[in-house]
């Protein structure tokens, strides 16, 4: 009789230990994928291209160390010289609820594509928000927007608009 209480009491013990390892490891899970489908959103949509020095000219074959630190390369048209933003200083400054109160107004210069921003669901907002939270604070802003007509001291990505007519 004791030995079957005790085969009872290791079974369960046994049981509730994998129960609790089981939802340590789906919490984990649940707290890791919203992560990984922001690094997946970051690699497709393009941000590091911008966001990420070298990224375009390295064929993607950048340090993650590196990723989403801002560039001083600017991108110049009739619209002045923009250039991309440190987006994980940025995101370090604001809360997952601003970043989603902030996107559906976004209106950002040229050649930012905010609009593929405002057309991504809550949930993929909320995977890049926590992506480039996850990596840290990295680097220094980027270099301050250009009006028209200022010349830039940096190097710039030239778009000339076609002849109108």
């Amino acid at each position: 009789m004791k030995r079957t209480i005790g085969v009872i009491l290791t079974v369960g013990v046994a049981v509730l230990a994998a129960i609790v390892l089981f939802n340590t490891a789906s919490t984990a899970d649940k707290k890791a994928a919203p992560i990984e489908r922001g690094r997946y959103l970051a690699k497709i949509a393009g941000c590091n291209d911008c966001h990420t020095p070298g990224y375009m000219a390295k064929n993607g074959k950048v340090d993650e160390a590196v990723w989403l630190t801002g560039d001083s390369l600017g991108w110049q048209g009739p619209w002045g010289t923009t250039y991309p933003i440190n987006l994980r200083l940025y995101m370090q400054n604001i809360t997952e609820e601003q970043w989603l109160q902030t996107v559906p107004k976004l209106q950002s210069r040229p050649p930012m594509p905010f609009y593929a921003l405002q057309d991504m669901s809550q949930e993929d907002l909320v995977a890049i928000y926590r992506f480039v939270r996850s990596l840290g604070p990295a680097g220094t802003a980027a270099p301050a927007y250009l009006p028209p007509g200022v010349e830039a001291s940096l190097p710039v990505v030239r778009f000339i608009p076609p002849p109108q007519g």
